[in-house]
């Protein structure tokens, strides 16, 4: 593999590179919440006879396997039959958070694919208004109804991270500190079970791994309780193997802490390829197994996801647009070239790979600049030098000066350039 493109692989899968130092920090603290809205569906380990009251929703067979089909649905991006079902929670228990919470899920679902994409941001923020609004009003009434509390630390924690996503940082903070302050009353009464795990585990597991990685964010993370690295990745271990509701999140964080910050491709893959085989059509999770197959040279597997996301695309699927695309596009341009040694094709897939970054404005993105290294490394095979100096234009243009494609393309300048003006 080429030296400098396995430096790409490298820094494409770290993690803080696409989401930013301090809206991870701050999605730390949001991830309690949706722990808690985990717990809201199901409550296998509560203890107290009190907490296994009837009047707790939760606790409604019926109600739960409706929402589990919904949840499935939603987590494959059918999100017309997801709503239909959380419609139908909503229109049976009209007063509840339950039903504008997870049509709030489903809208967050829709910006997974694309962080940057804010058209469903109105919509999300006021079905989480609408369920904080109905859980204030049970948890005013009885401060001792924990599932209040699990929907106050879930639509505040999920709100937290929406604001940190955009940067609104304090918006992010205030929401933050609401999911804590209901998360601790809701733990107060409950025994921890695997779905409860899963909040305690990504704390456990981030507030050791921030500070040692940031070490500005030390004075800050003195302030909350210190965590455990090693006790989170068993706790997210039996997360995935022994819980229900929460198994597919803790699969997906637990994936992306073994392929990012752990740097163990080998751990990783398993579960990219489950999430992707099992909801085929979440252009999040497909996205990332490719990414996964490509990181590990799984040159046949690569080829074939990148296949199918780029005809995903082409049928205008649910999801699928051009941050799934430039990834797709540069892998099969990759392919073509190092693999099939296709120069034409592989010209045609890095084309694609740079229109698809400019229409999500990621120009300086790591896939945009490598896949303008390799067009500008075609051309200069091809003898076509205007072409050549053109793209070099580009990279130094948009790449930093210590990124290796700047390098690359700066050299390529400065020889020819000195040529063509002795030549004049």
């Amino acid at each position: 593999m080429n030296i400098s493109v396995a430096k790409h692989q490298k820094n494409s899968s770290f993690f803080l590179k696409t989401v930013g130092t301090w809206r991870w920090f701050w999605a730390l603290t949001a991830y309690f919440g949706f722990m808690a809205t985990c717990i809201a569906q199901d409550l296998p380990a509560v203890s107290s006879e009190e907490n296994k009251d009837s009047r707790y929703l939760i606790n409604d067979l019926v109600v739960q396997n409706q929402v589990t089909d919904a949840i499935n649905a939603m987590y494959n991006f059918k999100f017309e039959e997801a709503e239909n079902g959380f419609r139908w929670l909503k229109y049976r228990h009209p007063q509840h958070p339950l039903g504008n919470f997870l049509l709030g899920l489903c809208q967050w679902w829709k910006i997974m694919p694309n962080s940057e994409d804010s058209q469903h941001d109105d919509k999300f923020l006021a079905l989480m208004d609408s369920s904080l609004v109905q859980a204030k009003d049970i948890y005013d009434k009885d401060e001792q109804n924990y599932e209040a509390t699990f929907f106050l630390a879930a639509a505040y924690g999920f709100k937290g991270r929406l604001h940190a996503e955009r940067r609104h940082w304090t918006k992010a903070t205030v929401a933050a500190r609401n999911s804590l302050e209901y998360l601790k009353k809701s733990k107060k009464s409950n025994d921890f079970s695997p779905e409860f795990l899963f909040g305690d585990a990504l704390y456990n597991y981030y507030a050791m791994w921030i500070p040692e990685n940031y070490k500005f964010l030390k004075p800050i993370l003195a302030m909350f309780p210190k965590g455990n690295k090693d006790l989170g990745i068993q706790q997210l271990e039996n997360v995935t193997r022994n819980a229900f509701y929460t198994r597919t999140e803790a699969q997906y964080f637990l994936m992306r802490i073994y392929a990012n910050e752990e740097n163990n491709p080998i751990k990783a893959f398993p579960m990219a390829e489950y999430l992707a085989k099992t909801f085929p059509d979440n252009a999040y999770f497909e996205r990332n197994y490719a990414r996964m197959c490509y990181q590990m040279g799984r040159t046949a597997e690569t080829e074939l996801a990148a296949v199918r996301i780029l005809d995903k695309i082409q049928r205008n699927m649910v999801g699928y647009e051009g941050t799934s695309g430039r990834y797709a596009a540069f892998y099969l341009g990759y392919i073509n070239y190092h693999s099939y040694n296709n120069k034409v094709k592989a010209k045609d897939y890095f084309q694609k790979a740079v229109e698809f970054a400019k229409q999500t404005n990621a120009a300086t993105s790591g896939y945009n600049l490598y896949a303008l290294l390799y067009l500008f490394r075609i051309a200069k095979e091809e003898n076509r030098k205007e072409d050549a100096i053109a793209i070099c234009e580009q990279i130094t243009d948009l790449a930093e000066k210590k990124h290796d494609t700047y390098k690359e393309a700066k050299e390529y300048l400065k020889a020819n350039k000195k040529k063509r003006f002795l030549f004049w």
